[in-house]
């Protein structure tokens, strides 16, 4: 198995310098990698209002996804050799972000009906349009409300993984 520090690693040296202005972000799970850029916030002047910078932030990310596709999808497919996993690109310019490509995939689970009946509630109400939409809005609803919680429990999966890899290799 891949570890998450060298597949940081390896878009760290594969990433040409200057696309962003340090090593990009890298997070991954079993099917996918999200690469994330930090751009050079552009210059509109001081006396620029905040829809001035907003505008500028979001044309700059544009403009990066623009010129930098062709590059961007020869990366991805040496990745997705490497790694067996598909790339999805992101950038972020001061407080904009834009994932360019994700994977949007499917997720088996067994609920009983009590499980199933919240589902249906949120889907009568119109929150969501199917049960598959509901539990990936309930999904989100920890993500925002228990995000300390989750960080705490990635950080302490990420010590496993290291302690993991300087173990002895399976047989």
């Amino acid at each position: 198995m891949t570890t998450t520090g060298s597949v940081q690693g390896w878009f760290a040296g594969r990433v040409p310098e200057g696309w962003f202005t340090g090593p990009p972000e890298v997070a991954a799970d079993r099917e996918e990698i999200l690469v994330t850029g930090t751009l050079a916030d552009p210059d509109v002047g001081g006396d620029a209002n905040d829809g001035t910078r907003r505008a500028a932030r979001r044309a700059r990310i544009q403009g990066h996804r623009e010129d930098t596709r062709e590059h961007r999808m020869r990366i991805a497919d040496e990745a997705e050799a490497q790694f067996g996993r598909k790339v999805a690109w992101a950038a972020r310019c001061g407080d904009d972000e834009a994932v360019f490509t994700s994977l949007a995939v499917p997720v088996m689970t067994r609920l009983r009906m009590s499980e199933r009946r919240v589902l249906d509630t949120l889907v009568d109400a119109g929150v969501a349009r199917s049960r598959s939409e509901a539990l990936a809005w309930c999904v989100r609803l920890v993500r925002d409300h228990e995000g300390d919680w989750i960080e705490q429990l990635r950080a302490a999966l990420v010590h496993v993984e290291a302690v993991r890899s300087e173990g002895p290799e399976p047989r």
